[in-house]
């Protein structure tokens, strides 16, 4: 039986929306963020040494990191399905989604993360003005304008081609869905780009992904 070391408000959501989509049987063993740190607690190192989410037991195997996750169960349960089939384009950019959530899109929001949250900090009266200029200049040069690059190239290519992968679904499209329901709770993604928010509403209205919000229960991204 596969377990899921479920963390609230976490990308393990998009796991268990998978198993949903190919029908798995799977249990979730739950996990809550501290309320002042909003880190993982402790317990989570006794699955896996780093105490991360997501993170799924199946047997003897333990896995981490969603994308290892997402490619173990479609090639070993999913019979073909939520992926191309092989040396085709789909295929391709399938494989090019897949990596690219956390190892592009990610970062410069788990960074805008970050920054709005040392501006909002507490700290002594005279370090504020310095820190929000820090935040703000950051933001300003760097983080912001690449959030914006991510977002218009992922809009783009959502022009092209009814889901990322191409005409089908596939859990590609899971992927993705952590990092653009993240910038649309905190970087700004709205109805500019009606290409993604067409995706999420797209994703958001699947019985699979209803489902899964039942079992994995509260899902708000931190904002």
């Amino acid at each position: 039986m596969i377990t899921v070391h479920h963390l609230n408000n976490s990308r393990s959501q998009r796991v268990l929306w998978l198993l949903e989509e190919l029908g798995l049987p799977y249990d979730v063993k739950r996990y809550e963020r501290d309320p002042e740190t909003m880190l993982a607690p402790p317990s989570l190192r006794q699955v896996h040494p780093l105490g991360k989410s997501p993170v799924i037991t199946d047997g003897d195997r333990t896995l981490a990191e969603s994308g290892a996750i997402v490619e173990y169960l479609v090639n070993r349960y999913g019979n073909g399905r939520l992926i191309p089939a092989p040396d085709t384009p789909e295929r391709l950019r399938y494989t090019y989604w897949l990596h690219y959530a956390e190892g592009s899109a990610m970062p410069p929001l788990l960074l805008k993360l970050i920054f709005d949250k040392i501006g909002h900090s507490s700290m002594p009266f005279f370090a504020k003005p310095i820190a929000r200029g820090i935040v703000s200049r950051v933001n300003k040069s760097f983080i912001d304008p690449q959030i914006t690059q991510h977002l218009d190239f992922m809009e783009a290519e959502l022009g092209k081609t009814t889901w990322f992968a191409g005409e089908e679904f596939t859990a590609a499209d899971i992927q993705l869905s952590f990092p653009l329901e993240a910038a649309a709770a905190r970087a700004g993604l709205n109805s500019s780009r009606p290409q993604l928010m067409a995706f999420l509403d797209r994703i958001h209205a699947r019985p699979a992904y209803q489902k899964a919000l039942e079992k994995g229960g509260k899902y708000e991204l931190l904002g």
